[in-house]
């Protein structure tokens, strides 16, 4: 046996080290260890070459690297699967940069001066998982800027000076389904497209960072962060006192939670969440909880029946996505329901209300409800007790508002109040131009006078028309002469 000496030592390890000559040798001013190279504070303003093939991790931040050419790396580094450029003063990446590293996962490009993300920058890194861009001068997003980036689950955009908010990243099935994390506060968004953002899933808007914007104050955009803040979602418990708004004509930014009941929003708080529907219809329950890769769930009904499964009568059907569906709905199916999740970290409950209204609702035509309605019938009386007081036949329609004519004197006796027969004419009556006054006076009190007596009509039949009444008789009820006998 040959003792070894420490050259001989040194030598071995060298050909054992990745670092060696049969793996290449460490770039100046930079520390390898392993598959690691840092060259971090070197005072460099170009990527150094040659870089080993086998590198798994470079980095290169607090350097003066300001532009990242196609040629950087001219030959492909197929381990390489993070790379930092943090504070470089990076201004310019080319669209080429990334296509001899196709395994990178973990890409930061922060405090930088980048101002554009052109088209089709990282659509080279197909196995992208982190991507750091906050801290830079960012005012324009491509819309294809983040193609093919199917894998991208943390997307870092905060400190920036973006004025759109960049919806397409967030559309279901689209660029980047299995985003996780995006933050872009701090930057210039004046406003969200709340209603859209409320439909994503929890666990999306748990990790949606908003904060330290100038954004419009709004009651969708109040209920929005409500929600998630009785979710105890943390992009917006965490940040309460960040997340603040302008409201209509004010200067000075108010917090965003503190917009309910005050004016002139004078913004409600939302529920949990509020399905209506009719009877015999169908709904659908979601369970929107914000984990994911949720292990197991089930529903609690409002009478506190667990549902694992179908039941009554097919009725109840748990389906595969966690929902719970309600078919045929009755009166009895009303209530709070509560879905429990059993999450990777911690179990959740999510609580939905529904309400069944007592009245069917069939197409486009549907039966009035009680409001209209009644509605409808109050102005159907009135118009009829209009119609029966204005349209209403007059038996002397040309003689409204004038005086009836006197009867005789002698027959005053039997227009008595006391008498039991009405006062009314009956028969068939001449024509009311047939009764003409024979002279004019002023009665007691001037009230107009006739001075004739009408004539009495013929007789017809058996019976004689009655005779009218004298409106001055001695027995008048109403007469304000003395009683002479």
């Amino acid at each position: 046996r040959v003792p070894m000496g420490p050259l001989s030592l040194l030598l071995a390890l060298s050909l054992l080290s990745p670092w060696g000559s049969a793996g290449g040798s460490c770039p100046p001013r930079c520390v390898c260890a392993s598959n690691l190279l840092s060259c971090s504070q070197a005072n460099l303003s170009a990527v150094p070459a040659p870089l080993p093939r086998f590198t798994a991790m470079l980095d290169l931040s607090h350097n003066n690297v300001t532009r990242l050419r196609a040629d950087w790396a001219p030959a492909r580094l197929p381990h390489l699967h993070a790379l930092l450029l943090s504070h470089n003063g990076l201004a310019f990446v080319s669209t080429e940069a990334f296509a001899h590293v196709p395994r990178l996962r973990h890409l930061d490009l922060s405090s930088n001066r980048l101002r554009t993300l052109e088209e089709n920058l990282f659509s080279d890194l197909g196995e992208l998982e982190v991507l750091l861009l906050y801290n830079n001068e960012i005012t324009t997003v491509d819309r294809t800027a983040f193609e093919n980036l199917g894998r991208l689950r943390k997307l870092y955009l905060g400190q920036n000076r973006i004025a759109r908010f960049p919806l397409e990243l967030l559309r279901e099935g689209t660029r980047l389904p299995q985003l996780a994390l995006l933050d872009l506060s701090a930057n210039r968004l004046r406003a969200v497209p709340a209603g859209e953002l409320q439909a994503l899933p929890a666990w999306l808007r748990d990790r949606l960072y908003l904060h330290n914007n100038p954004l419009a104050c709004d009651c969708l955009l109040f209920q929005l962060l409500d929600r998630g803040r009785r979710r105890h979602l943390s992009a917006v418990e965490d940040f309460q006192d960040e997340l603040r708004c302008f409201l209509p004509g004010a200067t000075a930014l108010v917090k965003i939670l503190d917009l309910a009941g005050r004016l002139p929003l004078n913004c409600s708080k939302a529920r949990e969440a509020v399905l209506e529907a009719h009877l015999g219809d169908s709904v659908t329950l979601g369970c929107d909880s914000r984990w994911q890769g949720v292990r197991s769930r089930h529903w609690v009904t409002p009478g506190g029946e667990r549902v694992l499964g179908d039941g009554g009568n097919g009725s109840v059907v748990l389906l595969a996505n966690g929902s719970l569906q309600l078919r045929a709905l009755r009166p009895e199916d009303a209530g709070t329901y509560s879905c429990w999740v059993a999450g990777p970290l911690l179990n959740e409950t999510i609580y939905v209300e529904l309400l069944v209204h007592n009245f069917t609702l069939h197409g486009p035509h549907d039966t009035l409800n009680t409001a209209y309605t009644t509605l409808v019938g109050c102005i159907l009386s009135v118009v009829l007790v209009l119609i029966y007081l204005y349209l209403t036949p007059c038996r002397c329609c040309c003689c409204r508002g004038s005086e009836k004519p006197p009867a005789p004197r002698d027959d005053s006796i039997n227009s008595s109040v006391l008498s039991t027969t009405p006062n009314h004419a009956g028969g068939t009556r001449e024509p009311c131009g047939s009764h003409t006054a024979s002279s004019a006076g002023t009665g007691q009190n001037g009230r107009f006078k006739g001075g004739g007596t009408p004539q009495l009509p013929a007789r017809q039949g058996p019976k004689l028309q009655r005779k009218v009444s004298d409106p001055d008789s001695v027995s008048s009820v109403f007469s304000d002469t003395p009683i002479v006998v």
